[in-house]
């Protein structure tokens, strides 16, 4: 997967597609609300393995039962293609805990 900065229209496209995410400070990012505190570390802990496996990096928020994830490669200077696919990957695991979500889902 290349690491080339999208264009606006993509990133929009993205965001209209998925609606839960937003663009804050330049990364994707989401919030996720859990029914338990494990459900949201269980969340926190796959998405961990998910950025090993791919060599690229989130940063991970973790309140009680909600968890922050921002997506943004610094080195292409802003989003890939590769933070829109992991930020997909993020709403299919959550998919498996998730009981609501903050705006959008």
């Amino acid at each position: 997967m290349t690491r080339t900065r999208l264009e606006e229209d993509a990133i929009r496209s993205f965001l209209d597609a998925h609606p839960a995410w937003r663009v804050e400070g330049g990364s994707l990012e989401r919030e996720y609300t859990f029914g338990t505190y494990s459900e949201g570390i269980a969340f926190a802990v796959q998405i961990g393995m998910l950025a090993e496996k791919r060599d690229h990096h989130p940063d991970l928020v973790i309140g009680y039962r909600v968890v922050t994830v921002r997506w943004v490669t610094h080195d292409a200077g802003g989003l890939t293609d590769l933070d829109r696919l992991l930020a997909h990957l993020c709403d299919e695991i959550a998919a498996l805990y998730v009981r609501s979500t903050k705006a959008g889902s």
